[in-house]
């Protein structure tokens, strides 16, 4: 019987070809999309899962708030301290394990030289809590010595080739000499963070790394991802009720004036597995994804599968009186309703099966497409897994069913004796219904024309939105241990050359996040009071303001004729207005203390970008150290004209020549720029891709179910011409139903994109309107659309002989 379903089915398939085609070519679309974005999010929601205790790891973090309870900082990483105590304090901690980012590592090998951007120290219990494997090596004593390092397989091919690293010494930052213990296979692509060199935690003890004294005491350095391992099923927040008495216990109340330190900082724990899409702090391993992204595409996905299925129940619906005759003689001879309702489900079933076997190979296909558009690293493979594989080989009977199952009801139901004696009409319910399903179609299509013009809207926004500095034609290199001995010579040689218009340091630069900070006081009275707001500084020397050309509104800059100027402070406009002083102007020759630093402002200029646009602009203080204090880490380069390979050229072999043991690196503030919009950048390219083949998906449905509506109207069409209409008002007539629905679904579309859209730019401190035409010009897109559509089925038969119209049974 089932088999006998099923020949009928492809039978019926190949007789109605135009429409089969367009429900077969609209569903393999369809989940050809959906399969690629599975990919992408089971990807996404798979990071950190490889680890066999990643639902007993959890991170610590760290946030500090003003007096009156606002948070200036959420960092992922704590100081050195709160390790050791948390693990002696709290006995539930199984184990315990920390990693300190080493920044851009300068690493020999006899004559070979590199710039490490992955070397952290490690704990020795790094591979019991964090799961990477150990290919060479003991992983109980591999990081036990101190000035041990471990690297990972493809480093040591780098270093040594095919010789044995194990023993070996690789010298780093050209200051110690490390001794390779063993290697280790990195941790996967789907993990937070990728260490590639690990040096021994030990190491830090030394007084020429960091120092015993400093781990046990510097509660200000917070670089140290801490991990905490509990028992399963633990309830977490009750170690976190207990933060705050444990900060109080073990902090020093005096850098807190005398009040208990959990007023200001606060301690949390994250699940591990929870960091890569709902960790969003100041500072992160690396760059993470977004759970906001998984909603969205999800619900695209949905979209898109949803319009195929409308398109099937509106085409099937539809050919309802092609088939009413049939429908009848199968009553008449014995068909029972029940046996209608299973042939009509397995055409739907078939159809599906198809559908999914195409859009299998076209997504096998379209996978390094996704992969180059999102920068991603997806694999078909992570759809292979049989918890996926089950699922997806049931698709086409849930889909099948859910799509096909409305028009089995409706087909079904018809009585034998009028369709045999043709009074059969296909209207009534059938076409409300369809007329609500065509609706659900526009009113999608609409919502996802409004949110692509303003996802491009806010991206133009943030590539053209002035920054109040210069990102053009600047180079930044890495001030590294070796550059702060010979920076004056190095700087005046740059500066011999033309196309060198300036050089200039700084601790941080813009494109980056502002993470420093510390007390600010002003002048009350006879004596300094503390400021309530959180002000961020920047370690500036003389030419930085110029290097950027970034604006002085009152005052002057830091300059060499005044050997003061390291007891001196320039502010931003969002300081002076912080600090409850009227004016840029009023704001010159202000006493102001900050950290340990007692001066004055020389100066104020305007509020610049200094962040990314998702950063309100912060508060900030821009000053000068003394040479014995100074804490640099870029090197901002202000290049002329267009000769930029010459003068990249020529600061190789400058570096070269002063650096000999610094490998030589550069990149530019434009390249930076882009890259902390890239992940916006990526997400609105697969946005728009996704809701134009939606769009697509809806207009092949309507061209299909319009080609129908018309062959079934061929007659009046062709009186109405022997009576004297023209073409356009023909066409007129017969795309007016369809528009008036476009305009039904335009009024549900638009609070519905309003929202998802307004909340979507939530997530940008400087973000565009939304504006009204937006709305019309989908309305207006969407009408031309199905215009369009229409409009080509209704030219071709406005146009056909009246005298064949006529003759049409």
């Amino acid at each position: 019987m089932i088999k006998n379903y099923f020949v009928i089915a492809y039978r019926n398939l190949m007789k109605y070809k135009v429409i089969s085609f367009i429900n077969l070519f609209g569903l393999a679309i369809g989940l050809t999309c959906c399969l690629l974005i599975l990919a992408y999010l089971l990807n996404e929601l798979s990071y950190d899962r490889f680890n066999p205790q990643a639902n007993r790891i959890y991170r610590v973090t760290r946030s500090f708030n003003d007096q009156n309870g606002v948070v200036s900082l959420n960092l992922s990483t704590i100081s050195p301290p709160f390790g050791p105590y948390l693990l002696n304090d709290f006995p539930d901690i199984q184990k315990m394990t920390r990693l300190l980012p080493n920044g851009i590592t300068p690493m020999r090998y006899r004559e070979k030289l590199f710039n490490e951007n992955n070397v952290f120290f490690a704990d020795p219990n790094f591979f019991d809590v964090l799961s990477a494997k150990v290919l060479q090596g003991n992983p109980k004593t591999v990081l036990s010595a101190p000035f041990t390092l471990m690297l990972t397989k493809e480093v040591a091919q780098k270093y040594f080739g095919n010789e044995d690293p194990v023993g070996k010494t690789i010298r780093c930052n050209n200051q110690f000499d490390l001794k390779v213990t063993g290697i280790f296979e990195g941790l996967p692509p789907n993990a937070h963070l990728h260490p590639q060199l690990l040096v021994s935690f030990t190491t830090l003890n030394d007084n020429t790394v960091y120092g015993a004294e400093n781990m046990r005491t510097n509660w200000g350095n917070n670089s140290f991802f801490t991990y905490l391992m509990l028992p399963e099923n633990y309830p977490v927040n009750q170690i976190i009720a207990q933060f705050p008495a444990f900060v109080d216990k073990h902090m020093d109340h005096k850098d807190y004036a005398g009040m208990n330190p959990s007023r200001f900082t606060k301690l949390g724990l994250q699940k591990l597995t929870d960091i890569h899409l709902r960790s969003h702090t100041d500072y992160e391993a690396e760059p993470n994804g977004d759970i906001s992204r998984i909603y969205i595409f999800s619900a695209i996905a949905f979209f898109i599968l949803l319009i195929a299925c409308i398109n099937y129940m509106n085409l099937s619906t539809a050919r309802s009186a092609l088939r009413a005759r049939e429908i009848g003689i199968r009553k008449v001879i014995g068909a029972r309703r029940k046996e209608l309702i299973l042939q009509f489900l397995s055409e739907s079933v078939l159809i599906c099966c198809v559908a999914l076997l195409i859009a299998g190979v076209c997504a096998f296909l379209g996978i390094s497409w996704i992969n180059k558009i999102s920068g991603q690293n997806l694999s078909i493979g992570i759809l292979m897994k049989w918890q996926v594989l089950v699922p997806l080989l049931v698709t086409p009977v849930v889909v099948g069913s859910l799509s096909g199952l409305y028009p089995a009801l409706f087909l079904s139901s018809f009585q034998p004796i009028k369709t045999l004696k043709g009074l059969f009409k296909a209207d009534g319910g059938g076409i409300s219904f369809r007329k609500v399903l065509v609706v659900t179609q526009f009113a999608i299509s609409i919502i996802l024309i409004i949110a692509t013009v303003i996802v491009f809207q806010q991206l133009h926004f943030m590539q053209k939105k002035s920054l109040g500095y210069e990102r053009d034609r600047l180079v930044i290199m890495p001030y590294a241990t070796d550059v702060s001995t010979k920076y004056v010579a190095f700087r005046s040689e740059l500066l011999h050359n033309p196309s060198i218009l300036s050089v200039a340091r700084s601790s941080r630069i813009p494109t980056g996040r502002l993470l420093d900070a510390a007390g600010a006081f002003t002048l009350s009275g006879d004596s300094m009071r503390p400021v309530q707001t959180t002000i961020k500084y920047v370690s500036v020397d003389y030419d930085f303001f110029p290097t950027y050309k970034i604006r002085l509104l009152a005052g002057r800059n830091f300059s060499r004729n005044f050997s003061t100027d390291t007891a001196s402070f320039i502010l931003n406009e969002s300081s002076v207005s912080a600090l409850g002083w009227k004016s840029a102007d009023a704001a010159v020759g202000k006493d102001f203390k900050y950290g340990n630093q007692t001066g004055h402002v020389i100066g104020v200029v305007n509020d610049f970008n200094f962040e990314s646009m998702h950063q309100r602009i912060a508060p900030t203080v821009f000053l000068m150290l003394p040479a014995s204090q100074e804490y640099f880490n870029n090197i901002s380069i202000k290049v002329a004209g267009n000769r930029i390979p010459s003068v990249l050229s020529f600061l190789e072999t400058t570096w070269r020549r002063f650096f000999p043991e610094t490998p030589y690196q550069y990149n530019f503030l434009d390249e930076r720029f882009d890259a902390l919009y890239q992940s916006e950048q990526r997400q609105g390219t697969i946005f728009i891709v996704f809701a134009c083949i939606a769009i697509f998906i809806a207009c092949l449905g309507l061209f299909g179910l319009s080609a129908f509506a018309i062959t079934q109207r061929i007659k009046e069409i062709g009186v109405r011409k022997v009576l004297g209409a023209n073409v356009g008002r023909i066409v007129g007539l017969l795309s007016k139903d369809f528009l008036k629905l476009v305009a039904v679904a335009a009024l549900m579309a638009f609070p519905i994109a309003w929202y998802a859209m307004n909340n979507w730019l939530k997530d940008f401190a400087y973000r565009v309107g939304i504006n009204w035409w937006v709305f019309l010009l989908a309305a207006f897109l969407a009408a031309m659309i199905a215009w369009l559509t229409v409009g080509i089925q209704a030219m071709k038969a406005a146009t056909a002989n009246p005298v064949r119209s006529l003759r049409t049974e």
